[in-house]
């Protein structure tokens, strides 16, 4: 994030540069760090205050294009100069907090989360973690993981490549303005400006079109840092007339005062109003950002009515100084630190957070920021360079052993995952003889919760290099195959992700039968007619496009049986979850009905529990003394199933419920570990070994129906 010095005149190269404090840009730090803060701390009471974050943004882009707009860029060492100020700014720090983070994260979290915050921290060190999350959040697996204690330098990530990309541009516009003789300042705003209306219209596209990816990703947040950008190039072309700065708006000063309480209540608005089901980033960013330009383009008075008799008193001018710091410090605290004191953060914990941070912060601000922005850093030019590289290297190089030795942990534990499945009580078979086989609550686990995260379906990897499910936004129709291609017995597996977790159990009935299974799969999208709740109507669409389109291919495809299962975890269009029931029990009744009419045997299958615990292998890796910990109630984790609704009324002795509950669950507990193996590699989605485990239960519904077709 940018200094807070200013220059008041820069649209003239031979001019000098005048740099100031502007204790109101360094109030506004204060104020946007707070938000994020508050904001992580007590989500639920301060719903908005996630847009600090484009507060900082309108800032940094402010600043650093004055900053260029002082110095115009005219050659490759230009651009070198202004990168190594940048390098020597910011990444002591952040690789001091990545550093610190993989550290803590060894030591206090669970081994399940070391390989994604290793992965997470690696693409952190090199300022791409943005787009690493912007494709965890179109997975519909990945975007239920637990959150990474370095996930928030994405916003990092985006003005670091802000900055790589914005100088360049600049350099681009100076060297059109000198080429063809027009005026620097406005030529410079006319690009910037083509620049900020582009990404915006980009934005607003996708935020209506993607929106869990328009939140991350580059060119959807540029126009925001651009915003500042255009307000430094307006009152760098005034500068030329030599206006002093709190002249820069030609307003008196009580309207400039006016302007920046306006400005200043925009942002708090947003932080009190806006919640994480507001479109975003989209217009209504709008709102926070030129409510920051606002206060900044008014400048005004520290006196008076002003809000910058507020903003420039020491202890919030403090906190502006330690701005960057306290941003990188709270979060992986926030983080880490249930794993330590329990479940959820108490107000102890908070206090501790919050103090905490402000203390590391000052800290690293005096001893880590401060000591390398010094001059001596600076010469020779390549020694920033070679600085920012070795650091980048030796977050990457931990991040990578850390991954290392979880792979090698995963293999250490895969010959006893063989052993086991030879146990008489291993996973479901627990169920049979319950007197005989008594729930695990200690000792090892196969798999281990290690290998549990990611003893997955192979439904949920990439075959022959694509993807078996199909995705927001688009819902394209994509199928997998598996089991022995030239068999005659053909069936298909249709569904969400809940169906796809049943993909081991069918493999193993097809090897020993000799079938063909064919995957039509959907994140999230139910296999039905009802239009669901989706974040827009057009994805609504796509995914009834896609069952339609599935239900197509079925009564084509020449199917001996289809499997279908879903978890309902999107509610119906305009109605609760609750009141979703019915409509869901009609939309699955819809393509049963066709698939009755075209004499398709159908198994639906019961869908299973999805645990109140957010991760499973989490909860086991932090309770080795006492598994039951982890455990669940039918009457909490068991949810209300319309496809038994559906099924029964179609009258099809053909189409039939298999209800394999019983193998999963007790008479009242839901365990998460049944014959010593761990039931969810997730926090609803049953691991692979599990599944395998439930094959013969399933096999023979399955084989009934096949016989009596």
């Amino acid at each position: 994030m940018a200094s807070t010095t200013a220059p008041a005149r820069s649209a003239a190269p031979t001019a000098p540069a005048v740099t100031i404090l502007r204790p109101d840009i360094q109030g506004l730090r204060a104020v946007a760090v707070s938000m994020v803060l508050v904001y992580h701390l007590f989500p639920h009471r301060f719903t908005g205050g996630f847009t600090g974050v484009d507060v900082f943004f309108v800032i940094s882009g402010f600043l650093i294009t004055s900053h260029l707009l002082a110095h115009p860029p005219a050659s490759a060492r230009d651009l070198a100069t202004f990168w190594s100020r940048r390098i020597r700014r910011l990444l002591p720090a952040a690789s001091l907090v990545l550093l610190a983070t993989l550290a803590a994260s060894r030591l206090v979290a669970p081994d399940t989360q070391w390989a994604n915050t290793a992965a997470q921290a690696k693409a952190a060190a090199l300022y791409i973690v943005n787009w690493r999350l912007a494709n965890d959040s179109v997975d519909y697996l990945a975007a239920a993981a637990a959150p990474s204690p370095v996930q928030h330098f994405w916003s990092l990530s985006v003005e670091e490549q802000f900055y790589i990309g914005w100088p360049i541009l600049i350099l681009i516009l100076v060297a059109l303005a000198a080429w063809r003789r027009w005026k620097l300042i406005p030529t410079v705003t006319i690009g910037l400006t083509i620049a900020v209306g582009l990404s915006l219209y980009y934005s607003i596209h996708e935020t209506i079109t993607d929106p869990a990816r328009a939140y991350f990703v580059t060119p959807t947040r540029v126009w925001e840092l651009g915003i500042g950008g255009l307000l430094a190039a307006a009152l760098s072309r005034r500068a030329l007339g030599r206006q002093k700065v709190s002249e820069a708006v030609p307003l008196p000063v009580g309207a400039r005062v006016v302007l920046a309480w306006l400005g200043l209540a925009a942002i708090l608005l947003t932080g009190l109003t806006y919640t994480g089901a507001t479109p975003f980033p989209g217009w209504k960013a709008l709102v926070p950002t030129l409510g920051t330009a606002a206060v900044i383009a008014a400048c005004a008075p520290g006196s008076g009515w002003s809000p910058v008799r507020v903003l420039k008193i020491r202890p919030v001018q403090w906190l502006g100084d330690i701005s960057y710091s306290v941003y990188l410090w709270h979060w992986p605290m926030i983080v880490l630190v249930p794993y330590v004191s329990g479940d959820h953060l108490g107000r102890l914990d908070k206090a501790v957070i919050v103090l905490l941070s402000l203390i590391l912060a000052d800290l690293t601000r005096r001893f880590v920021e401060d000591r390398f922005r010094a001059g001596s850093w600076g010469r020779p030019l390549f020694k920033p360079f070679v600085l920012g590289a070795t650091l980048m290297a030796l977050v990457a190089g931990c991040a990578t052993a850390q991954v290392v030795e979880v792979k090698h942990r995963e293999t250490a534990a895969k010959s006893a995952l063989a052993k086991a499945r030879t146990q008489p009580c291993f996973g479901a078979a627990s169920f049979d003889a319950p007197a005989r086989c008594p729930e695990k609550t200690t000792g090892a686990l196969t798999p281990t919760p290690l290998q549990a995260a990611t003893d997955k379906s192979d439904a949920y990897h990439k075959t022959d290099g694509h993807d078996c499910f199909a995705f927001i936004p688009a819902f394209a129709v994509r199928t997998c195959t598996f089991g022995d291609p030239k068999a005659k017995t053909s069936v298909a597996l249709v569904g969400n992700s809940h169906a796809g977790q049943w993909l081991p159990a069918l493999e193993t009935l097809a090897a020993q039968n000799h079938w063909r299974i064919t995957t039509y799969l959907a994140s999230q999208c139910a296999f039905a007619t009802t239009r669901q709740n989706f974040a827009t109507p057009e994805f609504a669409t796509n995914c009834v496009d896609w069952g339609a389109s599935v239900a197509k291919r079925l009564l084509t495809g020449h199917y001996n049986l289809v499997v279908m299962t879903n978890r309902v975890s999107v509610s119906a269009e305009g109605r609760s979850l609750a009141q979703s029931w019915p409509l869901y029990a009609q939309g699955y009744r819809h393509y049963l009905a066709q698939l009755s009419a075209a004499h398709i045997p159908v198994v639906g299958i019961r869908d299973t529990p999805a645990p109140s615990q957010p991760l499973i292998p989490d909860c086991l890796a932090a309770h080795t003394d006492d598994y039951s910990q982890c455990n669940g109630t039918r009457a909490k984790w068991l949810p209300r199933e319309p496809l038994v609704e559906a099924i029964a009324a179609v009258h099809d002795p053909h189409i039939v419920l298999a209800d394999l509950i019983g193998h999963i669950c007790g008479p009242v507990v839901c365990p998460a570990v049944a014959g010593g193996v761990p039931v969810y590699f997730d926090g609803s989605h049953m691991t692979a070994t599990y599944a395998r485990t439930l094959a013969p239960y399933l096999g023979a519904v399955v084989r009934k129906v096949l016989a009596a077709a």
